[in-house]
């Protein structure tokens, strides 16, 4: 399937991005699923703009029932709260979009193994937005979970595999030229040796060229292939894209 360009007529702004997005997200984590061992777990997520969305969060119970007494019924009790002192300082923040695939092992509890990111516009820019984006994938690698970087956006010219590899101290061989502009990467963080490195797949890509296969490791030497084009096809089909 040829890479179409959404974010430009004619396809935009007939058909928005983010809802493509979102839905190439669940396409790749369909077709996960059904090649992950029984022991991991693919799940999409996203999230656009400022709203904030919380990985791990706390939910309020409407009451505890108690144990019937010897002289009536269950009561309800409700848990008193508290609420903390004002803070001594509030700074800037920047939430970056999130239109990404997450792999979980749920061996012990679910235990985050891989990340596929595909990048918004958002997260090219401004230059604060392209930097947390930066962060968020190079602190996955440094952390040890696998990750997948596609960027097919080509309304805005910043390269974040770039960006990211500065972050980790990466030598300059493994950035992409200047004329680069879309393109796909896997990384492999790994111990050889009691040597840390991380294993990098580089692949440009272009308009009207198919989208890469790319690697993504679960754990030790246990990869699954990522099949972007077959994923992308599907996606295009499901909204009735040209072929």
């Amino acid at each position: 399937m040829p890479l179409l360009d959404h974010f430009r007529p004619p396809l935009y702004p007939r058909h928005h991005w983010e809802s493509f997005h979102s839905n190439w997200a669940t396409r790749i984590a369909d077709a996960l699923n059904e090649r992950l061992p029984p022991e991991f777990l693919a799940e999409e997520h996203t999230s656009a703009g400022a709203r904030l969305e919380i990985d791990v969060a706390t939910y309020q119970e409407q009451g505890i029932v108690a144990a019937p007494g010897p002289n009536g019924p269950a009561t309800a009790i409700v848990p008193q709260t508290w609420a903390p002192p004002a803070p001594p300082h509030t700074i800037p923040a920047t939430f970056p979009d999130a239109f990404e695939v997450r792999v979980f092992s749920t061996t012990g509890g679910l235990t985050l193994v891989g990340a596929i990111e595909l990048v918004s516009p958002g997260n090219k820019d401004p230059a604060e937005e392209r930097h947390a984006f930066a962060v968020k994938c190079a602190s996955y690698l440094l952390q040890g979970v696998s990750a997948i970087v596609i960027d097919i956006v080509t309304t805005r010219r910043a390269n974040l595999h770039n960006e990211s590899m500065r972050l980790v101290n990466a030598p300059s061989v493994v950035e992409f030229p200047a004329d680069v502009e879309l393109y796909a990467v896997a990384y492999r963080p790994v111990l050889r040796q009691d040597r840390p490195e991380i294993d990098v797949w580089p692949v440009p890509c272009a308009l009207g060229s198919p989208l890469p296969v790319l690697p993504l490791r679960l754990t030790g030497d246990l990869f699954v292939p990522v099949d972007f084009d077959a994923t992308y096809r599907e996606a295009c089909r499901r909204r009735r894209f040209p072929s």
